[in-house]
């Protein structure tokens, strides 16, 4: 289907412009040309979403990965309850580690409240080597009510879609279940051998607010600063 062209962003940077009790003139043509540029960055990301949707049939999942969860075991494809698809995050909280990574902490810490939302359109697991009792004694301790947790007792699945069987390392996952097969969608790739000159390699667009809403201020995200588990 046919749709209308794109107005040009400028153009519609410069349609309705705002205007801040004392700003200047310099300040209002930089504003404009800084929305025009948010207007194509918002129009990038839906062409990157596009091509992210329309990406060729994964690999089928021959092994019906097996989890404990608070209820008990549970496999790979049990973790769909009612939907096609699913979406698995893997926190870096091995049995080595005394607290969780800091960085997937304050992750969660934004996901476990719109978690309820996440889960009217898809299935959200977070997964971690260590065993279940303890997976759910950090989530208490960190007040996370809206997630659900597994643990990868074999290390099966982490040594697939994470690194190592023991690896202590993110991973972002999402599997898609259509007519009793469960097939490889997506998975969020590369590291710091992508990252460029001064920054972290962050998926793009990010998946925790915390560095979006840094990136509306003055100071930025810093070079240096992450968040850490204590105030």
């Amino acid at each position: 289907m046919a749709t209308d062209p794109l107005k040009p962003a400028k153009d519609l940077a410069r349609a309705a412009p705002a205007q801040w009790p004392g700003e200047s003139t310099a300040y209002r043509a930089a504003r404009t040309a800084l929305l025009a540029e948010e207007i194509e960055l918002r129009r990038h990301i839906q062409r990157v979403a596009a091509q992210r949707r329309a990406l060729p049939p994964g690999a089928e999942i021959t092994q019906d990965y097996l989890f404990e969860s608070e209820d008990g075991p549970v496999k790979l494809s049990g973790m769909f309850g009612d939907h096609d698809t699913l979406i698995l995050y893997s926190m870096m909280y091995g049995p080595d580690r005394k607290q969780g990574c800091p960085m997937c902490s304050a992750q969660l810490d934004a996901w476990d409240g719109e978690a309820r939302h996440i889960k009217k359109r898809v299935a959200l697991g977070v997964v971690a080597r260590s065993p279940i009792s303890r997976i759910l004694a950090y989530a208490k301790d960190r007040g996370w009510t809206g997630l659900t947790f597994y643990s990868d007792p074999s290390g099966d699945y982490t040594a697939d879609y994470v690194g190592e069987r023991d690896a202590d390392a993110p991973a972002y996952t999402v599997f898609q279940k259509k007519n009793g097969t469960v097939r490889h969608f997506y998975s969020a790739e590369g590291g710091m051998e992508i990252a460029d000159p001064g920054q972290d390699p962050h998926n793009a667009p990010d998946m925790n607010p915390l560095w979006i809403l840094l990136d509306t201020t003055p100071e930025g995200r810093g070079e240096n600063w992450y968040p850490k588990l204590d105030d």
